[in-house]
């Protein structure tokens, strides 16, 4: 779809809408992502836009305006992060030294990492996983 030119932005209860200049729109459902689904009706209002997406600072979530218009197919990063909420998509994406906006990409399906770049991903995963698994309390 390229570019998405985005005229207007909404929250109902249940989702967040957006309509692009050309008269389209789509919605992405809270309940799709944990951090939305669990934030209070104040964090999800407290969003900023950007040219590529929208990104809610406070919670740490980011969804691009691609994402709207894609057909939604779970992938294996989508169903980690699912499964679970805990992990941090955008510290994850630091670790990696990648762009948050692409990191969400890959999450939501928009683009596909290379069978590289998704084993470093996991890798990243485990290695968090680890590091919290040695902590000891003294």
């Amino acid at each position: 779809m390229g570019n998405v030119a985005v005229e207007k932005v909404w929250l109902t209860e249940t989702a967040i809408w957006i309509r692009t200049i050309d008269g389209k729109e789509a919605c992405e459902k809270f309940a799709e992502f944990p951090r939305l689904r669990f934030a209070t009706p104040e964090q999800r209002a407290n969003f900023t836009l950007s040219k590529d997406g929208i990104h809610w600072r406070e919670i740490d979530e980011d969804l691009s305006y691609e994402g709207f218009f894609m057909k939604k197919t779970h992938n294996p990063l989508y169903d980690i992060f699912i499964a679970h909420p805990e992990l941090n998509a955008s510290a994850i994406a630091r670790r990696l030294g990648i762009s948050q906006s692409l990191f969400a990409q890959y999450v939501s399906g928009t683009k596909k990492p290379s069978a590289e770049r998704l084993e470093a991903i996991f890798e990243t995963i485990r290695s968090i996983g680890r590091e919290l698994s040695s902590i000891s309390v003294a």
